[in-house]
This record gives structure tokens, sequence and C-alpha cells, in this order.
């Protein structure tokens, strides 16, 4: 199972990527602006593993035997369907196209082409791509209402057809749900009757309470998905892949 990006982008990541040809690039214009100050770009491959990041300053490569190499960022050029960064050994040719990691049903928002050292390394980068349906999705359970799950026993919530399967740490919530990509509505949630202790009895009686409204789908570019009721409280859920 790879790590997600969202855990900072792990050194060693355990997810495999489509390998995909490189872009075909015009003759470089002057540098433009890189990525915005405070933030970072990531990309992952496979067949080698490697990791590599993009900051305003630096790009930084990582591989499967915890190598590190790191430039100076030389600042993106305009190529024919993206931008490249050409370094003294790293080239870094993004394309805005829409790219699987190979193993799991993962897609992020961009296909990259790493030159390292003259070597051709095909991978995925940018913003993960939110599924195209909820159906056959799982999802881990971060937290319910601003507070955390307790790491004890740990949430889930599973879509399987029109069904919906939840849990957060105690009993098992089932009924069935409709979603047309924007809003998440279940229905004929019933749910098991265990004792539990009485903080998992608190965080379930605030999922069940959650999941009897109609919620509001959005999902972040690190592939977390935020259900928002109408009151404003929301279950903040990771995908597991």
């Amino acid at each position: 199972m790879l790590s997600r990006m969202i855990d900072r982008r792990a050194i060693i990541v355990l997810s495999a990527a489509a390998l995909l040809s490189g872009c075909a690039t015009l003759p470089a214009p002057a540098p433009e602006q890189t990525v915005p100050t405070g933030e970072a770009w990531f990309a992952l491959g496979t067949e080698p593993f490697w990791s590599l990041e993009i900051t305003q300053s630096r790009i930084t490569y990582h591989d499967a035997e915890r190598r590190r190499v790191a430039e100076a960022n030389p600042g993106a050029q305009t190529s024919l369907n993206g931008r490249r960064y050409a370094g003294q050994r790293m080239t870094v040719d993004i394309s805005m196209q829409p790219c699987s990691d190979g193993m799991s049903d993962r897609r992020y928002a961009e296909t990259v082409r790493l030159t390292m050292d003259g070597r051709a390394l095909n991978g995925c980068g940018g913003a993960i791509v939110p599924p195209a349906g909820l159906h056959g999705t799982n999802w881990r359970i971060v937290s319910i209402d601003g507070s955390a799950i307790i790491a004890e026993r740990g949430g889930e919530m599973r879509f399987e057809g029109n069904r919906i399967s939840a849990s957060a740490g105690c009993n098992r919530l089932t009924g069935s749900f409709t979603s047309d990509g924007t809003r998440l509505t279940a229905s004929q949630i019933a749910a098991t009757r265990m004792a539990c202790p009485t903080e998992i009895m608190g965080q379930e009686m605030r999922l069940l309470q959650m999941l009897r409204q109609s919620l509001a789908i959005r999902f972040t570019p690190d592939g977390r998905m935020m259900l928002t009721g109408d009151g404003g409280a929301t279950i903040v859920l990771e995908r597991i892949i």
C-alpha cells in the first residue's frame, strides 16, 4: 500500500506509476514564476521507485535507497502542454495530462518525465484527481466535526453499489446512499448495538448525526474527501487504496 502523498510524500513511494512518454517542448523562453512561496509540488514514480519535490528555491530527488539529490530551482519554462525545469543534473517535464499510478485506481492531475543524470524516469505528480464516483471506494475517517478520531479504534467509510457502511470504532452503520458527485445523501441507516467506551460512543453518535443529513462533497488537492453538513460540521476522510 502506498503511503499517500498527503503523508508528506514518503521517500520510498509504494505505488506504481504508468510508463508514459515525455512531453515535446518548445524553445525555452525566459524562466517564469515557479511554485508559490511556502508551497511545494510533488511527483512520484516506480521501476525504480523515486519521489520529487519542487519548492520555490529547490528541486529535491529521492530514490528507493534513500539517496538524495538537490539543486537550485532554475525556474519554470513554458512547454507545449505544461512546463519544464532544466537544472544541472535534473530536467523535469510536466504535462497537463491525467496520470495513473499504475497499481491502484489513484490518479494525478499531471504526467511527469524526469531525466536524472541522463536517465529517464516516468511518473505522476500534482493534485490527486477525485474518483469518478463513490462506488467501490473505501475511506479512513480522520475527524468528525473537528474532533480527531480516537486512534485506538479508528473509523472507516465504504461505498459499494448503492450501499454505505461506516464505523467510528464501535458499531457498524449501514444503509443506502445516493450521490450526484456534489452531495451525499444516506438513508435507512441501521446500526448494531454493542456497548463501547463513552468517548467511542460519542464519536459514533456524531457520525450518525452527520449521516442523517445531506452532505456536500468536496475534495482537496491531496485527495481528502470533505463531507459537510448544513451547519458547517465536516467529516474528513482519507482514501484507502
